[in-house]
């Protein structure tokens, strides 16, 4: 069992800082959410500026209808007119009686001659109705909202890339600590088994002392629960190690039984010297995803008031139109089809809406300044931020420095316990004290170590260097 387990490790892919970070940025779910967040906005901004572009429509239409359409009630019969030349104009021909008077019949005089329009000649036949149109509409002015819009669009996408961005950041640090967690466990691990076999010593000198009569039962029992006590630590270490590494693996999307050993298990860490806390906080403010979220946020509602201030100005637009029916209006609603063409401008002007648009617009200029507001308490805030981590990340150096000192200090002190115990001039007891400063000592120094690490990311975070990004213009 032991002979596998070891095979495996020796077999395990040996994982990069750098390389847990591309798969947990290539397998995180939300960064996928951002990018496909920032695809769609990418889209959006195609389809505003879309709107500066002519548009073509094709409409087509049938209509089923019960009845005909007839103009007349009944057949039609009209008066005629002839030609007097002793007037030189027309005159209706009516009926005139022995006087020469026009014949009246309930006060109306009677033609003499009629004209017939049958009705049938005025019955159309639109039971089944054909029509279509295909219409070109360009916009000319619009208030100023297809500009407006394009501004939206542009900077909502840019609020995405700077959303995805603070997503990449955010992953890149839950890497970084899972990382460092599992290496500060591994050096805990080694270390654990170094005390234990320090106890195991102690233990073994202890029991052959007992056996010569010149160490005591008190002394075997002590030394007996401190190792215990060791073993305990040490189980507890490997299972919390075994855990760590679990976690890494779901941060960067493995399967948790996944085995793989990483590159600074089992080796000295590097500590760089950080440089001088002189930050241009200027270039800070651009780096920042945060900030550049809220500064697009600002632009997007500037450009929303705009849009909300285009309700209340002229709009115009022309279009062009060929449409067609069948029966056509053309030729006495012949079962044909024909069409024809039409050009026109449409002008729309608000005259008065209660206030509404106007209170609208208002509306939209207060939350972009809500919006500004927000974005000058974040740069307040960016800039603490900074000074923080700057602190704890030259503090962690110094803690660094001084665990470094201690722990050679519990090493000499270890050693001169030893010594004195092997010459007989130090119990066990003095010997186990300098062991547990040893372990306090080592424990200390392999955390400072990691904080190290980490507060150089949380350092790079805060300037904004840890993930590339894009200036907002």
């Amino acid at each position: 069992m032991l002979l596998t387990a070891l095979v495996a490790v020796a077999q395990a892919p040996v994982v990069t800082l750098d390389s847990c970070r591309n798969m947990a940025l290539r397998n995180n779910k939300q960064l996928q959410i951002t990018n496909e967040q920032q695809r769609g906005a990418s889209y959006q901004r195609k389809a505003a500026r879309a709107a500066y572009l002519p548009s073509l429509d094709a409409t087509g239409l049938y209509l089923y209808n019960q009845k005909e359409i007839s103009l007349l009630e009944s057949d039609q019969m009209l008066p005629t007119m002839s030609f007097n030349p002793q007037t030189g104009s027309y005159g209706y021909n009516l009926v005139t009686g022995a006087n020469g008077q026009p014949v009246m019949v309930n006060g109306q005089p009677v033609p003499s001659q009629v004209a017939v329009i049958p009705k049938s000649a005025m019955t159309f036949d639109v039971q089944n109705v054909f029509a279509g149109a295909v219409t070109l509409t360009q916009p000319i002015y619009m208030g100023g909202k297809i500009r407006a819009m394009n501004e939206m669009t542009r900077y909502a996408e840019q609020l995405a890339a700077a959303s995805h961005n603070m997503a990449m950041a955010e992953v890149i640090c839950n890497v970084d600590a899972a990382y460092w967690q599992v290496v500060s466990l591994k050096a805990k691990y080694h270390l654990a088994k170094d005390y234990v076999n320090l106890l195991d010593t102690l233990s073994r000198h202890v029991d052959a002392m007992l056996a010569e009569g010149v160490a005591t039962r008190a002394d075997q029992l002590s030394v007996a629960v401190k190792l215990n006590e060791a073993n305990v630590d040490l189980t507890k270490v490997e299972n919390g190690l075994a855990l760590a590494r679990m976690a890494l693996a779901q941060v960067c999307g493995l399967p948790l039984n996944d085995t793989f050993t990483l590159a600074d298990e089992d080796k000295e860490l590097e500590i760089k010297q950080l440089p001088a806390r002189n930050y241009d906080m200027n270039e800070v403010y651009d780096r920042r995803n945060e900030l550049q979220t809220l500064q697009a946020a600002v632009k997007i509602y500037e450009a929303k008031a705009k849009v909300e201030r285009s309700a209340m100005l002229p709009n115009l637009a022309i279009m062009g139109m060929y449409s067609i029916t069948n029966p056509n209006l053309f030729n006495g609603f012949e079962k044909k089809f024909d069409g024809m063409f039409s050009v026109g401008a449409v002008l729309k002007i608000p005259l008065w809406h209660w206030g509404g648009n106007y209170n609208k617009y208002r509306s939209a200029k207060s939350e972009s300044v809500v919006r500004r507001l927000q974005l000058e308490d974040a740069r307040e805030k960016v800039e603490l931020q900074v000074s923080q981590a700057s602190f704890k990340a030259q503090e962690s150096i110094k803690t660094y420095t001084m665990t470094c000192s201690n722990l050679a200090k519990a090493e000499e002190n270890l050693r001169q316990a030893q010594l004195g115990f092997d010459e007989g001039v130090m119990t066990a007891d003095d010997v186990m004290t300098a062991q547990t400063a040893w372990l306090k000592a080592n424990s200390e120094n392999i955390d400072a170590q990691i904080d190290v690490q980490l507060c150089n990311v949380y350092l790079s975070k805060a300037l904004g260097t840890l993930v590339p990004s894009q200036v907002i213009e």
